[in-house]
């Protein structure tokens, strides 16, 4: 009885301190900017203005947050559909024996380390109009015509933000598979070789099904990050030209701290949290529960 007790008080000792950082910074906000949601406060004083849903009402028939809403889907599936298989083909392909593998993986993975700073004022200058290295270098080749307004440009902004965000983004996705490529044994590729499976095969059959936990988690963070995308955006383009970059986050930061509507900005806020928190529930329910399981199984039989 007193061996188990001292476990209890342990186990609460080493929980204390992460659970208090989480209701500080974490619980606490998050329930603070639910309660600000329901007023029409300007982020003066004590919120007095009470409009219950009113907020969220408007939130779901303003054009430009149901545009943020199409605008991060389809973030989700570009990163999903282009950004991932790509990051996937190189890591596979830098795990082959390469000369100059690990200059290849630092080079790819170097823009990650890069803040969305920095990255937003590079590519700023590379397609700037006319003037700017992506106009530059297709006049060089006889392609004038090929360049545009790029970030300026209605048709054309979401494409290069995109563009952007996979130079950004992809090293960091390709770093983790190769991570996961390399705990696959090299015995089984190698029996499958030995037994007439091709190139295909041995990538079908055996390292994409073992890749199947790495993959999966590489694309939870891709989402996520995709939902919650700001940096990058406001450095670049701050949601134009005319909405067609901006995002939830951006919309909110533009009605929080531009606008001074923190009620109306609380409640993007809160709906962006609820979106993120209804993905991972139904990601981590149907998606990494297999894996979850596995590794409570492993844990319990190594004690």
């Amino acid at each position: 009885m007193a061996r188990r007790v001292r476990d209890w008080l342990t186990a609460f000792l080493f929980t204390v301190p992460g659970l208090a950082l989480f209701l500080v910074f974490v619980a606490v906000p998050i329930l603070y900017a639910g309660y600000v949601s329901l007023f029409n406060w300007g982020g003066f004083g004590s919120p007095s203005d009470f409009v219950g849903v009113d907020n969220f009402t408007r939130l779901f028939q303003d054009p430009v947050f149901l545009g943020d809403l199409w605008r991060g889907l389809l973030l989700v599936g570009l990163s999903l559909g282009l950004q991932l298989p790509f990051a996937l083909a190189m890591a596979v392909l830098l795990n082959q024996e390469l000369r100059g593998r690990a200059v290849y993986r630092m080079l790819f993975f170097a823009p990650y380390v890069l803040s969305e700073v920095i990255t937003g004022v590079l590519f700023s200058m590379i397609f700037a109009p006319d003037s700017g290295l992506a106009d530059k270098a297709l006049g060089a080749v006889g392609l004038d015509g090929a360049g545009g307004l790029w970030f300026a440009g209605q048709n054309t902004v979401l494409a290069t933000l995109f563009l952007v965000m996979t130079w950004k983004y992809f090293g960091f996705h390709m770093m983790l598979l190769l991570a996961g490529l390399q705990g696959i044994p090299a015995e089984l590729t190698e029996a499958a070789r030995l037994d007439g499976a091709n190139a295909w095969q041995r990538f079908r059959h055996i390292t994409l099904p073992l890749l199947g936990p790495t993959i999966r988690m590489s694309i939870f963070l891709s989402v996520i990050g995709a939902i919650q995308l700001f940096d990058l955006v406001w450095v670049v383009t701050q949601g134009g030209p005319d909405h067609h970059s901006e995002t939830m986050a951006v919309t909110m930061f533009q009605f929080g701290f531009k606008r001074y509507q923190m009620g109306y900005a609380s409640a993007i806020s809160i709906v962006m949290f609820l979106i993120s928190l209804v993905f991972a529930l139904f990601y981590q329910r149907y998606v990494l529960r297999r894996d979850t399981e596995g590794a409570l199984t492993n844990m319990r039989g190594s004690r």
